[in-house]
């Protein structure tokens, strides 16, 4: 598929994690009237997509994904992991949306879900659409770090998927929309706050600057900071093995007093898009 439109400043993604730690209670798993994609399979390496429709193993979408699976290896000094993501990919919209409010009636609809039950079974939920790319790069991303570590703090769970999911020929590539509206945000008088971020238990409880900052942060700990990268890789391999290992502020803040200083300033940096091209991407996302 050609001409995947570029990234909305106001897309949310959906991460339901069924153990409690993100979401109030539990999600209902009964039977739904509208059955799961099952006509069609495809496995590569750790991915799995259940669909009615065929997709060839060298499809750009597929071997982009396959890229992205060793980009979050490399990026984040992890090993490639085996653990299975599954990715129920739906013929329409419709399709998906009359399955996801049949099975899990207390969340909102959102383009794309990555759900991990109390089993750790892994799963993507989306349909094809002109963004499935973006979509399934950002929930791709979710299942490869909870295939991977313990736990991963929503907060940096979102950052992370936001940071990978920005499509380009390497990891890293600047989101200009979110460039953007943190410089203004910046002129505004906002300031960045790692540990309010950490306060956030819940996807419902994250606005809109909450992912533009969690994507801020990431992409200056990886890319702005030599010690906030090797703060950010030491914490990640820690959640290898332990889920609770405490505040990754509190290690920043120690490494780095200054940090959210050097945020404020590498964010007026980036590279960005015209408020014009904002407002329309804006006013196409509140159409949807």
């Amino acid at each position: 598929m050609n001409g995947w439109a570029a990234k909305s400043a106001l897309r949310f993604c959906g991460l339901v994690l069924l153990t409690g730690l993100f979401v109030a209670g539990c999600a209902s798993t009964r039977n739904s009237k509208v059955a799961l994609p099952r006509k069609h399979s495809l496995k590569a390496d750790q991915l799995l997509i259940v669909s009615d429709f065929k997709i060839d193993s060298d499809h750009p979408l597929i071997l982009d994904l396959l890229q992205l699976r060793k980009q979050v290896a490399q990026t984040l000094a992890m090993p490639l992991g085996t653990k299975q993501v599954m990715v129920y990919l739906f013929s329409t919209e419709t399709q998906y949306k009359q399955y996801w409010e049949a099975t899990y009636p207390g969340f909102p609809l959102r383009r794309a879900y990555f759900v991990q039950t109390p089993a750790k079974e892994l799963a993507v939920y989306t349909a094809w659409s002109e963004r499935v790319q973006e979509d399934l790069r950002h929930e791709f991303t979710h299942g490869l770090l909870h295939a991977s570590l313990e736990s991963v703090p929503l907060w940096l769970d979102e950052g992370l998927a936001e940071y990978f999911e920005v499509i380009g020929p390497t990891s890293g590539q600047v989101n200009p929309d979110y460039a953007h509206l943190l410089m203004t945000s910046v002129q505004n008088g906002w300031r960045p706050d790692m540990r309010r971020l950490e306060t956030l238990e819940a996807v419902k409880e994250m606005q809109r600057a909450d992912y533009r900052e969690a994507w801020a942060w990431t992409h200056w700990m990886l890319h702005g900071s030599e010690e906030g990268r090797d703060v950010l890789l030491g914490y990640l391999r820690e959640l290898r093995t332990n889920p609770n290992p405490g505040r990754l502020s509190d290690r920043i803040l120690a490494d780095v007093p200054t940090a959210n200083e050097r945020l404020v300033a590498y964010v007026t940096t980036l590279p960005s898009v015209s408020l014009m091209q904002v407002e329309a991407t804006s006013e196409r996302a509140n159409n949807e």
